[in-house]
């Protein structure tokens, strides 16, 4: 029996690429209070984050399919994020580039994973850590809150610290060979 791909998970986790067009509108428009409209939709892409997994789970739609959309959605919607953000200047260059680096060696480690041992390797705890200080990150670097500066560059370089943990550990499971997380 075919898996259901068009599951309520799926199309919230689907929607927070649909939801870089009207995010990349308010950047890079010239409008009364276009950042906090960037800020709210932003707050929306990680709302649908939450919610796609609670629905998953409680509707039993968790599938092979949701697997891989729910973390890529995540990568090309943090990835363009960054990029919209690198180009107004707001975030540096280098911590884009570490973020995609360190997003394609993931992948391409759970590809080769999932061809080797035919499973999907799940995340790990440093690695939602991790994903949730980037998405703070980018939070502060749309706001640009000058009050909020210093906050914003720990949380910068707590991003890269959890960035770097967390390769290490999907490194590790790698060369291990222990491709699912036994603590999630």
């Amino acid at each position: 029996m075919a898996e259901r791909v068009w599951t309520v998970s799926n199309i919230l986790s689907s929607s927070r690429i649909v939801l870089l067009a009207p995010l990349a509108y308010c950047l890079f428009s010239e409008f009364e209070h276009n950042r906090l409209w960037a800020a709210a939709i932003l707050l929306g892409g990680a709302l649908t984050d939450f919610l796609d997994g609670y629905f998953a789970r409680h509707f039993h739609e968790v599938s092979e399919v949701g697997k891989i959309i729910d973390p890529l959605a995540d990568k090309v919607a943090v990835g363009a994020i960054m990029m919209f953000l690198v180009i107004l200047g707001d975030i540096p260059i280098w911590y884009l580039a570490l973020a995609l680096v360190r997003d394609v060696l993931i992948i391409a480690g759970g590809l080769y994973i999932r061809k080797k041992k035919s499973i999907i390797a799940q995340s790990n705890m440093p690695g939602k850590l991790a994903v949730s200080f980037i998405a703070l990150f980018l939070l502060l670097s749309v706001v640009r809150a000058e009050s909020l500066e210093g906050v914003r560059i720990f949380v910068q370089w707590l991003s890269v610290f959890t960035m770097i943990v967390s390769l290490g550990i999907y490194g590790q499971r790698l060369f291990i060979g222990r491709a699912v997380d036994r603590t999630a």
